[in-house]
């Protein structure tokens, strides 16, 4: 069976400890899409990773993790993670990388700099890790995949060709020192030697996981309103985040996707620029986002502290229903645990009409929350694994948001460890 776990919102959902979780079963867990500008906390046995290019299966002896097509494969920071993992007592993941994984070049994290600088305040919020430079060179066809560093001169003539168009960017735009191809190639054959271990058709082989009733899992990066098609364009990604992308960036069957798991956190927090209708500001957002989390609300890539909101059931059902949700997992509901009551906004007000669809940017910058208020539970519910013992407004809350969605929650989350879950 095909499992997908994806993002209801913005990112920073808890995909990372789903993922773990249902990796303790799986055969296969595959990243296929984004890059390492987004990071997945991870609290087990081993302690506490931030993966960025990893799947989160690598904590499991099992899996076998995979970097799929859809990928932006950024081969130094790859190496970093491995090393990383490896100092601090995870036993050597298996990894396989698609031979058609497209290579991030040093050269889209200078371009991505370059950029949001040129921008200024209208700038996107990038994390500067190519990922934008990375993508427009894919669909502009002049990207390089990483089976093409076996072929010197198929990547020199691509260097080559590449260097050429964005120098012209380079002088005339930016105002900057120019690219030089010859260094760009002999850099870039060093990973050569740190990929070729790794490298193979993973079409192939996850054809195969198939026909053998292999328990899959496509892991995504960052949520739903970051798509580029269906989010809050122009603040959005550049690759889709939605459990549909997973089959092309993985190299999987569309009907082989049975599940789709789309997580959602109790209240809301993002990073980056962009339309936010429950956002919360000053003390208010500070006191829930040192609160968030098992160290606070800090980006897991950048440390940027997080915009906080209360929970926004518009923007999460609209997620759920462009990822196809099967189920809900519901994360950080024990982060709320100090308040007296919570505020869930359940509506939009747009020019002085309510509604519960949610809307194009331009509509959405002019979005006014509606709020119902919730009891709090006042009370530390870390610890308990069983639904049915959490306090009565704690159930209330999760029934009321379920309600709201109309997608049925069967997750709850109750702090960042492993084991601090309950299914319904």
């Amino acid at each position: 069976m095909v499992k997908a776990i994806v993002g209801a919102c913005w990112g920073d959902e808890g995909k990372g400890k789903i993922t773990d979780i249902l990796a303790t079963t799986a055969d296969i867990v595959i990243r296929f899409q984004g890059g390492s500008n987004a990071g997945h906390t991870i609290i087990n046995d081993y302690g506490k990773f931030a993966l960025h290019q990893m799947p989160s299966g690598v904590f499991n002896e099992n899996t076998v993790n995979i970097i799929g097509p859809g990928v932006a494969f950024n081969v130094p920071y790859f190496v970093k993670e491995m090393n990383y993992l490896k100092e601090n007592g995870v036993p050597t993941p298996k990894i396989l990388i698609s031979d058609r994984v497209e290579l991030l070049m040093p050269y889209h994290i200078l371009l991505d700099s370059y950029e949001e600088s040129r921008l200024a305040d209208k700038q996107f919020g990038s994390t500067k890790s190519g990922i934008a430079p990375f993508y427009s060179d894919k669909y502009a066809k002049i990207g390089i995949q990483i089976s093409q560093l076996f072929d010197e001169e198929i990547l020199r003539d691509r260097i080559n060709n590449a260097c050429e168009i964005k120098n012209v960017l380079i002088e005339h735009l930016y105002k900057k020192p120019l690219l030089n191809a010859d260094e760009i190639f002999n850099e870039v054959l060093k990973y050569r030697d740190l990929v070729a271990p790794y490298i193979v058709n993973t079409t192939e082989y996850l054809h195969k996981a198939l026909a053998d009733g292999k328990e899959i899992l496509l892991e995504g990066q960052l949520g739903a309103l970051k798509d580029p098609d269906h989010g809050i364009f122009p603040m959005t990604t550049s690759s889709s985040t939605l459990a549909g992308f997973g089959a092309i960036g993985a190299g999987l069957p569309p009907h082989s996707i049975k599940k789709v798991y789309t997580v959602a956190k109790a209240y809301s927090s993002a990073v980056g620029e962009g339309a936010f209708v429950s956002e919360i500001f000053g003390d208010e957002a500070q006191e829930l986002r040192v609160r968030g989390g098992d160290a606070g609300e800090f980006g897991a890539t950048t440390g940027r502290p997080r915009r906080m909101g209360w929970f926004d059931c518009v923007a999460t059902r609209y997620g759920c229903i462009l990822q196809g949700t099967t189920d809900v997992a519901f994360t950080a509901i024990d982060v709320l645990s100090y308040l007296d009551e919570i505020p869930v906004c359940v509506g939009y007000e747009i020019d002085g009409k309510v509604t519960k669809e949610f809307p194009v940017t331009s509509l959405l910058e002019k979005a006014k929350p509606v709020y119902t208020v919730l009891p709090g539970w006042k009370t530390d519910i870390r610890g308990i694994t069983d639904y049915n013992d959490l306090p009565a407004n704690a159930k209330n809350y999760v029934e009321f948001i379920e309600k709201e969605l109309g997608f049925n929650i069967t997750i709850v989350s109750n702090g960042p460890k492993r084991n601090e879950i309950m299914y319904r």
